[in-house]
């Protein structure tokens, strides 16, 4: 059996460059299983770039990635095929195929990689839908017709189609009108306690990270600037990791959170 503390993402000794320009130099983390650990930093510090490596979508230049304690590195196809099953993915434009309902779009990962009956997969399907909090008629409609928010949901829904062990979430509220987002924040933690999911965040929503994240690590320049639960980042000496907490953004969503409690 599993023990609660197990590491389900291993990241040592990352680099990552496009060319000249270096996105990963040494980065090392670790991510617990049943947390909700978030990656945070400015556009360009590397966060969709290393859930892509995460997802097998691109490979680093050195360094090694394990998911479940699979190096990624070399995987044989049979054990990534494996592993990607136990994964679930929301991107951050919710990647809903538009020619799908949103019960097709749910029941797709079901149909590739299961044998359940047509039947049964809509049933989980519908399940699903209720999950994420959208009435039952959301599952004939298309991803054109929903709101920002509902599509967020959808996406959502699929992810995890699959009853996935990870999680991970692309900018989850990116885009997303502040009552929607805040919705989304406590979805992701009745999820979490309900499926006892691992959930990997990448997000720059700042409300997003005090409310819901476990930990975090803030990339930047390359390195992880600084790691640990938000309480303990905001007394960070780093100016880059001071200006999540610090910057008017940053003082609001302190003020927030610390208001609730």
């Amino acid at each position: 059996m599993n023990a609660v503390n197990d590491p389900i993402v291993e990241i040592h000794h990352l680099h990552t460059r496009f060319g000249s320009a270096v996105v990963h130099d040494d980065v090392n983390l670790a991510v617990q299983r049943g947390e909700i650990f978030a990656l945070a930093g400015s556009s360009g510090c590397g966060k969709s770039t290393l859930l892509r490596e995460i997802i097998q979508l691109q490979q680093p230049e050195s360094g090694s990635i394990k998911v479940f304690g699979y190096e990624l590195q070399g995987i044989h196809s049979d054990q990534a095929m494996i592993m990607r099953r136990r994964i679930g993915v929301m991107f951050e434009r919710g990647a809903l195929f538009s020619s799908l309902t949103v019960a097709e779009n749910v029941g797709l990962p079901l149909r590739e990689h299961t044998k359940l009956s047509s039947e049964l997969i809509d049933e989980i399907a519908a399940i699903k839908i209720a999950l994420v909090g959208l009435p039952e008629s959301t599952g004939t409609k298309y991803p054109a017709e929903l709101s920002g928010g509902m599509r967020k949901r959808a996406a959502l829904a699929r992810a995890i189609a699959l009853d996935p062990e990870l999680l991970i979430l692309d900018e989850p509220t990116a885009g997303l009108d502040p009552l929607s987002a805040s919705s989304l924040d406590e979805l992701v933690r009745h999820l979490k306690e309900l499926l006892g999911l691992t959930i990997l965040m990448i997000t720059h929503d700042i409300d997003l990270l005090w409310g819901v994240a476990d930990r975090v690590a803030i990339l930047g320049d390359g390195h992880v600037l600084g790691e640990g639960t938000m309480e303990e980042l905001s007394k960070s000496d780093h100016p880059m990791v001071r200006e999540y907490f610090y910057g008017p953004r940053g003082r609001a969503a302190w003020e927030k959170t610390w208001n609730r409690k």
